[in-house]
């Protein structure tokens, strides 16, 4: 496993590419309305990075046919944006994309409520954001990934709520998935001791039932197996000699 460590020049160019698609992810959330298409959403996101000299990376990404996945509900990841896919009150709905910047990618994921949506959606969201945070605890040089894990998982299942198991983070940089593999949940291996200068994409999916999901025929949508509701929350996170810096947070105040 090649995990790589970032030069200052290359941590600029992803501290760029992290600002501007957290630019983006505020604009999405500010247009989401009941009555508009998916693919509405994924035409303003398109439309924004392109508009700062970027390229939306998961466009055409082993053939992702859009820019932003964009998961309602029981949804877990990648649902493919679509005309004919209209957003209702009441959902909730995930928004995971990211640009590359002079060679540099940034990933980052939200889930949003659209209109008033129930206390149970609400609760799943925020405790989906906060899990981020929790494992953010350990995101030091010195731990190991199965530290991230750990705060991820715990948190969550005190809370009564499951972690899936058949998606994972990743390292980011150059490329959009790179090493190493980043569990939400304890698995055997400790994973890598963490290092100044790592940037690895963190993002923990949740569900509000059991863990299990499954693959709807397009080959990309990932939906709950028992049809439960999913939140997905993710962030662009350097590893430092201290505390982790989120390069996909902007000026919005994300962490408690």
């Amino acid at each position: 496993m090649a995990v790589t460590i970032k030069s200052e020049r290359e941590i600029a160019l992803m501290r760029e590419a992290g600002r501007i698609l957290s630019i983006t992810h505020a604009e999405m959330k500010k247009a989401l309305k009941p009555g508009m298409s998916t693919k509405d959403i994924d035409r303003l996101a398109e439309e924004i990075i392109r508009s700062y000299g970027c390229i939306p990376n998961f466009k055409n990404y082993h053939g992702y046919p859009a820019s932003v996945c964009i998961s309602i509900n029981d949804e877990v990841v990648h649902g493919i944006p679509s005309d004919k896919r209209i957003i209702q009150e009441g959902d909730i709905v995930s928004l995971d994309c990211g640009c590359i910047y002079k060679g540099y990618h940034s990933d980052a994921a939200r889930t949003h409520a659209v209109g008033e949506v129930s206390k149970e959606a609400k609760q799943l969201i925020e405790v989906t954001r906060q899990s981020f945070f929790e494992g953010m605890k350990y995101a030091k040089e010195g731990y190991h990934l199965v530290d991230i894990a750990r705060g991820i998982q715990e948190y969550v299942e005190n809370l009564g709520y499951s972690v899936v198991r058949d998606l994972v983070g990743h390292g980011i940089g150059r490329s959009l998935h790179e090493d190493p593999q980043i569990p939400n949940f304890v698995s055997r291996r400790r994973g890598i001791r963490l290092q100044a200068g790592m940037t690895l994409a963190v993002e923990p999916m949740i569900n509000q039932g059991a863990y299990p999901v499954c693959w709807l025929d397009d080959d990309w949508t990932v939906v709950t197996e028992d049809g439960s509701l999913s939140a997905h929350y993710e962030n662009t996170v350097l590893i430092t000699k201290g505390e982790p810096e989120f390069l996909t947070i902007g000026d919005e105040i994300e962490q408690n």
